[in-house]
C-alpha cells in the first residue's frame, strides 16, 4: 500500500523555505498540513523568507487565500511566488534543433565543450572558445577571434563583419575554409601537418603559422583588451 501524496510540502532552498502545494487538495488539508509542518519550527519561521509554489501566478485566489493564513497562522513576514522562469534565457548556450545553430547574444565570449557536430553552426557575438574538436561540415563564426582547443576541421570566419585584426587558432589546425574579415582563403595547406598553427590577416591577404614559433603577441609591453 503506498502513501498519499501530502498536499503540502517543505524544503530549505538557500536561505528560504520552499512550499510546494498540491493543485487538487482542498483549502482544509492544506492548512492542516501547514499546522504539522510549522509546528515543530515553533518562532524560528518567523523571520524565514518563505517562497509559496502554488502553481499559479501570486494575483490568483488560491495563493492569495494560502498567503493569508500563513501571515495570520504563523506570523511570517515575508511570502513570496517563485520567480518566473525567464522565456529567452539569454545568459545560456542554446541549441536550436530546427536549423542546427548554437548561439548566444548577450555574452562579449562564448565558450564550449564538448564535440561540434557536421551539420552545426556556431555564432558567437565576439570571441569563440571551442574546448574540444570541430568535424568537417561544422561552420564557426564570431565577430572577434575564433580558438578551438581541438581539431579544427570545419570552416570558421572570425571578426566579422570588419575586424581586420581577428586570428583563427586551433591546437590541430585543418579546417576546410577560413574567413577573416571579408578576408576568404579556401584549401590552402597548413605550414605542417595539422599542428598548433593560427590564421591571420598579412597584407590583405590570409597566412597560416606555426603559433609558437611566431609568438604574435610577444612584442607587446603588457596585456591590453582584445
Amino acid at each position: 500500500m503506498t502513501e498519499s501524496t501530502p498536499p503540502v510540502r517543505m524544503k530549505g532552498v538557500g536561505n528560504s523555505l520552499w512550499l510546494t502545494v498540491a493543485a487538487d487538495s482542498p483549502l482544509e488539508a492544506i492548512q492542516a498540513e501547514l499546522v504539522k509542518l510549522f509546528a515543530p519550527l515553533k518562532h524560528m519561521a518567523h523571520s524565514t523568507r518563505v517562497v509559496l509554489d502554488t502553481g499559479t501566478s501570486s494575483t490568483d485566489e488560491r495563493f492569495q487565500r494560502i498567503h493569508t493564513y500563513l501571515k495570520e497562522a504563523f506570523d511570517l513576514k515575508e511570502i513570496v511566488a517563485p520567480e518566473e522562469k525567464a522565456k529567452d534565457e539569454e545568459y545560456r548556450v542554446k541549441m536550436r534543433s530546427a536549423d542546427n545553430i548554437i548561439t548566444r547574444h548577450s555574452s562579449e565570449t562564448l565558450v564550449l565543450s564538448g564535440r561540434v557536430r557536421s551539420g552545426q553552426s556556431v555564432i558567437a557575438k565576439k570571441h569563440l572558445i571551442i574546448m574540444g574538436d570541430v568535424n568537417p561540415g561544422c561552420d564557426l563564426v564570431a565577430g572577434g577571434d575564433i580558438l578551438v582547443i581541438g581539431s579544427l576541421l570545419g570552416t570558421a570566419s572570425a571578426g566579422q563583419p570588419d575586424n581586420a585584426d581577428a586570428i583563427i587558432l586551433a591546437l590541430d589546425f585543418r579546417p576546410t575554409q577560413v574567413k577573416i574579415g571579408g578576408v576568404v582563403a579556401a584549401g590552402m595547406p597548413a605550414k605542417g601537418q595539422g599542428g598548433f598553427e593560427y590564421a591571420h590577416l598579412e597584407d590583405g591577404a590570409i597566412v597560416v603559422d606555426d603559433y609558437v614559433a611566431a609568438n604574435p603577441f610577444k612584442r607587446m609591453p603588457w596585456p591590453v583588451l582584445r
